[in-house]
């Protein structure tokens, strides 16, 4: 069943589960341990961006829902919100490694963990309880938000910046652009696309 107010039919949960899986693509592919080490730090580049873009919309669209529409959704949101915390402290210290110092991969190999946890815990209890408890059309209508956030959304870590609204409203955009400025400059992929595109130059 499609949902008319999004131009593709998809819900916020089609879209938060779609990243899910584009994010264990790269992590299956990082895995291998394959390519150049330059390859795998622009790999690692872009998955910390789509992770980064993906905790964001969800902090400020999903868990605020989570919170209003199921009888446990604060102690959930709480829940999510400190595993998303973990996770960027990982990657804000794996941000700063070169793939060929030892600590890479033993990074990786705990980011990888949590965010697979964490995706095994929403799709398996939040996503389909938000599915039973809030209208189609809400839950199409936040597909458009979720999606417009991500475009404006921070690309790096702030394991110090607020992960709750209103103050996450007010910081990311602001954060957002001086990250997309910051990749822009170093010519840092932010996705499959960009890194695609950079490997044909």
């Amino acid at each position: 069943m499609t949902n008319p107010q999004t131009t593709d039919g998809q819900d916020v949960i089609d879209i938060l589960t779609a990243d899910h899986r584009e994010v264990e693509t790269l992590f299956v592919e990082l895995e291998t341990r394959q390519g150049t080490p330059e390859h795998r730090r622009q790999l690692v580049d872009v998955v910390i961006a789509e992770l980064v873009r993906h905790a964001v919309a969800e902090e400020t669209y999903v868990y605020p829902l989570a919170r209003k529409a199921l009888p446990d959704g604060d102690e959930i949101a709480e829940h999510e919100i400190t595993e998303h915390a973990d996770a960027e402290r990982t990657m804000k210290d794996l941000e700063a490694l070169d793939p060929s110092d030892p600590r890479f991969d033993e990074l990786l190999a705990h980011l990888t963990s949590t965010i697979r946890h964490h995706v095994e815990d929403e799709e398996s209890e939040l996503f389909p309880r938000l599915r039973a408890a809030v209208a189609g059309e809400e839950l199409a209508e936040l597909a458009g938000k979720v999606t417009a956030i991500k475009k404006s959304a921070p690309t790096r870590p702030h394991p110090a910046a607020p992960d709750r609204p209103p103050a996450n409203k007010i910081v990311n955009p602001g954060t957002g652009l001086v990250d997309r400025l910051r990749d822009a400059l170093d010519g840092r992929p932010t996705s499959m696309s960009e890194l695609r595109d950079k490997q044909q130059t």
